[in-house]
């Protein structure tokens, strides 16, 4: 009966999936998603614009044009429409993995042949979902946790560059910036610990906003950007034109074979982290639709290719709360931020080591999930797959000159995002074929106490 109660009480939780918490609550809260992954998702469009030499202008207007489709491609995802999205709390955004693709093929062929090679691979990864039902076979939790495991500790040296100040800054490493990075850390530790209430679920928003406030009087925060961005502005589609490159988008077609992989991994991630379950072929099959027609719409509005962010899955995952009001709140704002350029500059001018104290937690968090998901089932041949997956994956993001003989497009291909594309294919891959025996498909170190509780 007391079993039956708190199931009934959790249904009914303003902070369940179709909870809506009182404005005064949810506004702070999809803010802290949008803090999570406001400077990853300007910072793409930055490196490709530098790299492929484009002007300033040209930057400020690519990172209005992110916000915008973040915003819209994040609505898509918790409120679905027909099969595209996964109705969950995901926050969709710029993604990282597609930099090495972009610069490449924007220096060859033209930012339009980017547009237009993201274009086709959004329909292909969204022909991809729509076929997922027969393909779930392929991401039993000992490859999703794999892929969550492997993006994690890809994702903590990025981490840790925040916390130094941002790679290539004058004051990398600095003790200012560690002391920032350290002070936004134990806020979150604190506010998550030992308090209660909305003090505890905005923990991570909270810490950043300490540590904004304390850097001002530091002279890290400058507002010259903020003085100088319009109040408003439409970004108009299709500004450097489309055309479409049959080597370019075969190489992003690849690439977003390994961002659907992610993004089961990150639905995974929310669903074991959020609501202690499994994701559903629905949540998985909508899912990477919404990626897919998220980044159709990304090329059509001068914006690169946009996956689910996975730091905000450490937020569902260490603060529980699973309501998509909540995230809906966080769209509303991106949008807002693409539309009033000010608004989204008063974040960005946001220090980097203060981002970098609450993405250590964030990121450790969906590292930790990938341990849990793995750990359900440690016979000895899936801790075999998940040691040759990272082992390998891992190994080459690590010593990408292992790569040397391949051609230019493989190695972007292979050796792209610190080697999680090896670790998503070879989990894949080897839960196919290695043999599933019965003694191999018992769990190894299970302790007596773990077998009561069972």
């Amino acid at each position: 009966m007391g079993e039956k109660l708190n199931e009934e009480k959790l249904n009914t939780s303003p902070y369940e999936l179709d909870g809506k918490p009182p404005l005064k609550e949810a506004i702070p809260l999809g803010i802290q998603h949008v803090l999570a992954m406001f400077v990853g998702n300007v910072t793409v469009p930055i490196i490709v614009a530098g790299a492929i030499g484009l002007t300033v202008e040209d930057r400020a207007f690519l990172i209005q044009c992110a916000m915008l489709i973040a915003g819209v491609a994040t609505l898509l995802q918790v409120y679905r429409i027909g099969p595209v999205g996964a109705r969950l709390p995901i926050v969709m955004g710029t993604s990282f993995g597609f930099v090495p693709i972009a610069i490449s093929v924007g220096n060859t062929y033209g930012l339009s042949a980017v547009f237009g090679a993201a274009l086709i691979g959004g329909l292909f990864e969204m022909v991809l979902g729509s076929f997922l039902k027969p393909l779930r076979k392929l991401f039993p939790p000992v490859v999703t946790g794999t892929v969550l495991l492997t993006i994690g500790l890809y994702l903590i040296p990025t981490g840790m560059n925040y916390v130094a100040g941002g790679v290539g800054k004058p004051d990398f490493g600095s003790f200012s910036n560690l002391f920032l990075a350290g002070l936004v850390f134990v806020t979150i530790l604190i506010f998550n610990q030992y308090t209660k209430g909305m003090f505890k679920v905005a923990s991570i928003l909270i810490g950043m906003v300490v540590g904004y406030i304390v850097a001002i009087p530091m002279g890290k925060v400058n507002f010259d950007a903020v003085v100088n961005a319009p109040w408003f502005s439409i970004p108009m589609p299709l500004e450097y034109g489309i055309t479409f490159v049959w080597p370019a988008i075969f190489a992003m077609c690849l690439m977003y074979v390994v961002t659907a992989i992610e993004t089961v991994g990150d639905i995974s991630g929310i669903t074991v982290g959020g609501a202690k379950r499994e994701a559903t072929d629905e949540e998985l099959r909508g899912g990477i639709m919404a990626d897919g027609l998220g980044s159709v719409l990304a090329a059509l509005f001068n914006a690169f290719p946009n996956t689910s962010f996975s730091q905000n899955v450490g937020i569902v995952s260490l603060t529980g709360i699973m309501s998509r009001f909540v995230v809906l709140i966080g769209a509303v704002f991106l949008i807002l931020a693409g539309l009033f350029p000010k608004l989204g500059a008063i974040i960005a001018v946001m220090p980097t080591s203060v981002l970098g104290g609450a993405a250590i937690i964030m990121f450790a968090m969906i590292m930790t999930s990938g341990i849990a998901m793995v750990s359900r089932d440690l016979s000895q041949r899936n801790l075999l797959i998940l040691a040759c997956s990272l082992g390998i994956g891992l190994g080459v993001g690590n010593v990408p000159g292992v790569l040397g003989a391949f051609s230019e497009t493989t190695k972007l291909i292979l050796g792209g995002s610190g080697g999680m594309v090896i670790a998503a294919f070879l989990a894949v891959i080897l839960n196919v074929v290695l043999p599933k025996g019965t003694a191999d498909s018992k769990p190894i170190c299970v302790s007596e106490e773990t077998k009561i509780e069972a």
